[in-house]
């Protein structure tokens, strides 16, 4: 019989009803949360939002005023840390500057009496697998972030903890750098397999590398789903614009039809979105999300009377695409284009119709 430690069933981490007060000040506001073994996980949210004080009750270092934390189905509430089997990787590196590359990434498994026979041999499977074999006897001083930053990763992974805390590993680098080590430190998990929990205020980072996100808020989870779930079907508008760039258009509900809605504007444009009637309801307020790449953007006489029109207010080019800002009453609404190499087909003051594919918008809280 399997025991819950060896179960592929029983959740990597589980967070139960757990709160964390200071005061009168709520860090987490009622938890419940589930990752799955072996996933990469993404805590994401803006500064305050309480995803690394999630991350710290994981570890251990701060103790939940209520409510439980499983890891493996064994409740660690109030297990020390360094009883946890957990490695965790920090932005600042947190590496001994008197010790070499080789020594730093031994160094857990000397605390751990592992015999030296087998220090040689993890600590140089370790290093192979961040391509730092070849500098393994140079002091942390002669590495440049990067290199610094895949020799913590090396050290955490050494001694193959069950779980990977990572808190904004990568935000003391540059843009082009931390696109460098995201690719090594996703192909390293899928190499592995070990579960990764990773804390970044970073959108762009956290679509790229995770398998799932938990947004929060204001010590709250706002949702959890994958990174094409959360972009185009977020919960509410608070998801909606903290992923990627959005637009907002109100108006109220006329009809719903095999779950799309027809929704009329102030200004008397029809606009449709999906939406089941548990989303929206008949002659009740709604928000549409249309994300730009989906809004499009046609000459007036190709309007198919499912929209709205508009004018050029503003064009920007950015790369292979032309982004455009359309004025239609009180409404502002952003389009990108992708076509023709970053050659612009409207200019500004041209009369547009705006529309979109109902099933490339939903209803929001």
């Amino acid at each position: 019989m399997k025991t819950a430690l060896e179960s592929p069933t029983v959740p990597a981490v589980q967070f139960l009803d757990v709160m964390k007060n200071y005061g009168n000040v709520v860090a987490l506001n009622d938890i419940r949360l589930s990752v799955g073994r072996g996933e990469f996980f993404t805590l994401l949210g803006p500064s305050g939002s309480g995803k690394t004080t999630l991350l710290n009750m994981i570890s251990g270092m701060i103790t939940p005023t209520s409510g439980q934390i499983l890891i493996d189905g064994q409740d660690v509430t109030r297990v020390p840390p360094r009883e946890r089997g957990l490695g965790m990787v920090f932005q600042n590196y947190a590496l001994m500057p008197h010790m070499t590359v080789f020594d730093n990434v031994a160094f857990p498994l000397r605390m751990r009496k592992v015999n030296r026979h087998d220090i040689e041999r993890r600590v140089m499977a370790a290093l192979k697998m961040v391509r730092l074999t070849s500098f393994a006897e140079r002091k942390p001083k002669e590495l440049s972030g990067g290199q610094q930053q895949r020799v913590a990763i090396a050290r955490c992974l050494v001694y193959e903890p069950r779980l990977v805390l990572m808190d904004e590993p990568l935000g003391a680098l540059d843009k082009k750098l931390r696109i460098q080590l995201q690719f090594e430190i996703k192909k390293i998990h899928e190499e592995l397999g070990v579960t990764i929990m990773y804390v970044t205020h970073d959108q762009e980072e956290a679509m790229a590398m995770s398998d799932r996100i938990c947004v929060m808020n204001h010590a709250r989870i706002e949702q959890v789903g994958t990174p094409r779930d959360l972009y185009f079907r977020p919960s509410n508008e608070f998801v909606a614009e903290f992923l990627g760039e959005s637009n907002i258009i109100t108006g109220t509900v006329e009809k719903i039809t095999d779950s799309v809605a027809c929704v009329q504007l102030p200004d008397g444009w029809r606009v449709s979105c999906a939406a089941t009637e548990n989303e929206a309801r008949i002659g009740s307020p709604v928000k549409i999300m249309v994300r730009p790449e989906s809004l499009r953007v046609t000459t007036f006489d190709q309007q198919s009377g499912i929209g709205m029109r508009g004018t050029i207010e503003d064009l920007v080019f950015v790369g292979q695409a032309v982004r455009y800002v359309i004025s239609s009453g009180a409404l502002r609404l952003t389009s990108v284009n992708n076509s023709g190499y970053g050659t612009p087909t409207f200019a500004r003051g041209d009369e547009v119709w705006a529309d979109w594919s109902y099933d490339n918008s939903i209803a929001i809280q």
